[in-house]
């Protein structure tokens, strides 16, 4: 017989949850109110061994996640290669699967620890509930990785025109 999540999460310091989801950026949209919902009813930890895949490129899940230690990346796995390719480095903070737990969609990198490391799972089946009992958190939780989407467009664009200049120039300017 498995556990229900609300036991496994009575056994948590759930204090200490809400102090770790407050002080994440989604902490400043969903507030100390929002963060306490989150631990006390959608949040169980994950410890990760180096190496372990969180999520992996593909693939849907029904969580997404916030990292609370250690060192996960975003990688691009190609068959022709042998070993993934670093996108992105995750630091505690920083969330990671909330855009496919919106929208569905299969993950476009996969997830690595690169050192022993803790995470928080929200898991769909646990946050549905909330969507009736508290929509003001929910629109502040969406609020939240829209913001983080604009700014994500906002750097590969960033990043585009700071090539096309570069390229346009001749590569002058060069360090």
């Amino acid at each position: 017989m498995t556990e229900s999540p609300a036991l496994r999460r009575d056994q948590l310091d759930v204090a200490r949850l809400a102090e770790l989801i407050r002080n994440a950026p989604i902490g400043g949209y969903i507030g100390a109110a929002g963060a306490d919902i989150l631990a006390e009813h959608a949040c169980v930890e994950l410890a990760l061994k180096e190496n372990d895949y969180l999520l992996r490129q593909g693939e849907t899940s029904a969580s997404f996640f916030l990292v609370e230690a250690g060192r996960l990346a975003r990688v691009r796995e190609d068959a022709k290669k042998d070993k993934p390719v670093l996108v992105h480095t995750l630091q505690p903070g920083d969330l990671v699967g909330e855009q496919s737990f919106i929208d569905g969609t299969p993950h476009a990198l996969s997830v690595v620890a690169l050192t022993p490391s803790v995470v928080l799972q929200f898991k769909k089946s646990d946050i549905e509930p909330l969507i009736d009992e508290h929509p003001r958190l929910m629109y502040d939780f969406m609020r939240a990785v829209i913001k983080r989407v604009h700014h994500t467009a906002n750097e590969i664009s960033r990043q585009q025109m700071a090539l096309s200049d570069y390229i346009s120039s001749g590569g002058k300017g060069r360090t």
